[in-house]
C-alpha cells in the first residue's frame, strides 16, 4: 500500500530529522483584527528586518509573573523609515509592549533611521492559576507602513503544565519526538499535557498515558503515532483520560476543529484506548496504514469520541475493535470502515450534529478508499481496493438521517459484514446482513446534552445477545441478565442523576 501524500518528505526524512540538535523556527499562524489605529502614510513599504520572528515566553509559570522579553526591528534601507506599531489584540492583550522607552499597546509614526534600529521590549503577565485562560497565550507584534505589513509572533503558557514544543518538521507540520526507537515513555497525571504542533511516536516506540492525564492540543495539532510505534492509553472509569483543544474558554466549547487527530500508522503491537474521552478535533482517532497493511489492531474500550468537526473515527486499511463507547455528534460520518476487519460490541453510534446540514451516514463501511497520491509530479486521486469485514453486535446507530448505516462495495474485493441485535436507522434491514436488528427510536435520555442512557421504555433494554463476554457497560456497571443494546445499561434511577459521558 502506498504511502499517503501527507507530508511525505517528512516521512521519508524523519530519521535525519529525528537525530537533528537543531531547533527549527516556530512559526505560529494567528487571527488577528486591525487595531485602531491608521498606517501612516509612508509612499513605499520597505522590508524590516526582526532579530526574530517569534518571541516565546519558554518559563513554566508556577505563581502570578511578569516576564519580558525584547527583540530589534532594523531598517536597512539609506533613508529613514516611518512605522506604525501595535499588539494585534490591543487592549484586550495579556502583553504590553514598550518602543524606545515607551509603553503603549500602539504606537504612529515612529521613526528608524537609515541603516539603524530600535528596541521593542514585550512584557506578558500571566496568572497560571487562571483556569479560564488557554494553555497558549498568543498574541502578535504588528508592523505598518502603506504598502506593508509585517509581525512578529508571541507566545506564552498561560498555565502550569507539561509543554511539548516543537523542535522538527515543516511550518505546516511541525513535531517534537516524544518517544524515540525502542523508548518507552509515561504520561504521568500531575499536571495537563499541552502539544503544539504534533507528538510523535517514533518507531518501535511507545507511549503510555496514565489514568486521569488531561492533554490538550493545540490548533493543527495532534498526537502521531508513526509506523510501528505504539500507544496505550490507560483510562479508568473513575480517572478517565481526556484528549481535547487546548481553548478552555466556554465560548470555544462548540468549536469542533480545534485540532487535527490522534493518528496511528501501521504497526505489529496492539494499541489500546481504554476509558478515554477525545472530543473537538477535526478526526478524533485516524487509523491509517501508510505503506502497507500489518494486520495490527487498534482497541478502544468504554471510550467516548465526540463533537469532532469532520469524523469521529477514520479507519483505512487498519483493524479496529470497539467495546462499550459512544461515538456521537460529529460532523460526517461518526464511524468510516474502509478496508479492514472491525468489531464492534455495544457501541452506541448517535449522530445529532446540528452546526452543519449533514448528509453522510453516522457509519460507512466499504472495501475500498481514495488517497492523493503524487504521480509525476501531479496530484492524483487513486483508488484503493482490500477486503473489509465487519461484525457488529448489540449496537446502536442512529441520528436524523433517514438511513445511518451506508455501505459502499467496489468489484475486486470482498465486503463482508453482520450485524446481530442491533437499532438500525435506515429504510430496510430485512436482507441476510441483519439478525433480530431493528429500526426503532432507541428513546435516549437526551440527545441535545448528549446524554445516550436509555428512557425507561426504549427498546433496547434487555433486546442484546448474550454470550459477547462483556459484563459492564461504559460506565463500569454490571450488566445482568440479558444485556441491554448499546454502550449504556439501563438503570431505574431519576432521571437528572443518571450518570453519563462526558
Amino acid at each position: 500500500m502506498s504511502s499517503p501524500n501527507r507530508d511525505k518528505s517528512l516521512v521519508a526524512n524523519s530519521k535525519n530529522l529525528l537525530i537533528s540538535t537543531i531547533y527549527a523556527t516556530l512559526v505560529l499562524v494567528l487571527s488577528f483584527t486591525m487595531p485602531s489605529c491608521q498606517r501612516n502614510n509612508n509612499v513605499d513599504g520597505v522590508k524590516l528586518e526582526f532579530s526574530m520572528d517569534t518571541v516565546m515566553f519558554d518559563t513554566v509559570f508556577t505563581t502570578i509573573t511578569s516576564s519580558t522579553r525584547s527583540f530589534t526591528v532594523r531598517n536597512t534601507t539609506g533613508s529613514p523609515v516611518e512605522v506604525d506599531i501595535a499588539l494585534a489584540s490591543g487592549k484586550q492583550s495579556y502583553y504590553s509592549i514598550n518602543v524606545d522607552g515607551v509603553a503603549g499597546t500602539e504606537f504612529r509614526n515612529v521613526e528608524i533611521p537609515a541603516h539603524d534600529s530600535i528596541f521593542v521590549f514585550v512584557k506578558v503577565n500571566i496568572n497560571p492559576t487562571d483556569q479560564n485562560l488557554p494553555y497558549l497565550v498568543t498574541d502578535s507584534v504588528m508592523f505598518y507602513q502603506k504598502n506593508r505589513a509585517q509581525s512578529v509572533q508571541l507566545v506564552a503558557f498561560g498555565q502550569d503544565a507539561h509543554f511539548i514544543i516543537p523542535n522538527a518538521g515543516s511550518s505546516s507540520m511541525p513535531y517534537r519526538v516524544v518517544a524515540h526507537e525502542h523508548e518507552h515513555v509515561h504520561w504521568t497525571n500531575d499536571k495537563p499535557w499541552v502539544i503544539y504542533g504534533w507528538a510523535v511516536v517514533d518507531s518501535l516506540g511507545k507511549l503510555t498515558i496514565d489514568p486521569g492525564t488531561k492533554v490538550y492540543v493545540h490548533a493543527g495539532g495532534g498526537i502521531w503515532v508513526y509506523r510501528y510505534g505504539n500507544i496505550h492509553i490507560n483510562g479508568t472509569v473513575d480517572e478517565p483520560v481526556t484528549i481535547t483543544g487546548d481553548r478552555l474558554e466556554s465560548f470555544f466549547a462548540n468549536d469542533y476543529a480545534q485540532w487535527n487527530s490522534l493518528w496511528i500508522n501501521e504497526g505489529v503491537e496492539e494499541n489500546l484506548i481504554e476509558n478515554a474521552i477525545i472530543s473537538n478535533s477535526s478526526y478524533g482517532i485516524h487509523l491509517e496504514a501508510l505503506e502497507e497493511y500489518t494486520g495490527n489492531k487498534t482497541i478502544i474500550n468504554n471510550s467516548v469520541i465526540h463533537n469532532n468537526q469532520v469524523m469521529g473515527i477514520r479507519a483505512e486499511g487498519a483493524n479496529l475493535e470497539m467495546n462499550n463507547c459512544q461515538v456521537s455528534n460529529n460532523g460526517s460520518y461518526s464511524l468510516a470502515l474502509m478496508v479492514g476487519d472491525f468489531l464492534l460490541n455495544h457501541v452506541t453510534v448517535a449522530n445529532y450534529f446540528s452546526q452543519s446540514g449533514r448528509k453522510s451516514p453516522a457509519v460507512a463501511l466499504t472495501n475500498n478508499f481514495i488517497k492523493t497520491e503524487v504521480i509525476g509530479g501531479e496530484a492524483v486521486n487513486v483508488t484503493y481496493l482490500g477486503d473489509a469485514n465487519a461484525t457488529f453486535n448489540n449496537c446502536i446507530i442512529y441520528g436524523y438521517l433517514d438511513n445511518e448505516f451506508g455501505v459502499g462495495e467496489k468489484s475486486g474485493a470482498e465486503l463482508n459484514y453482520m450485524l446481530h441485535n442491533c437499532i438500525v436507522k435506515r429504510d430496510s434491514i430485512q436482507n441476510g446482513h441483519y439478525v433480530n436488528c431493528f429500526n426503532a427510536n432507541p428513546k435516549f435520555i437526551a440527545t441535545y446534552g448528549q446524554n445516550y442512557n436509555l428512557e425507561e421504555t426504549s427498546p433496547a433494554i434487555d433486546a442484546g445477545m448474550t454470550g459477547l463476554g462483556i459484563t459492564t457497560d461504559i460506565l463500569g456497571r454490571p450488566r445482568n441478565g440479558i444485556p441491554d443494546i448499546g454502550a449504556y445499561e439501563y438503570y431505574p434511577v431519576p432521571e437528572e442523576k443518571v450518570a453519563h459521558r462526558p
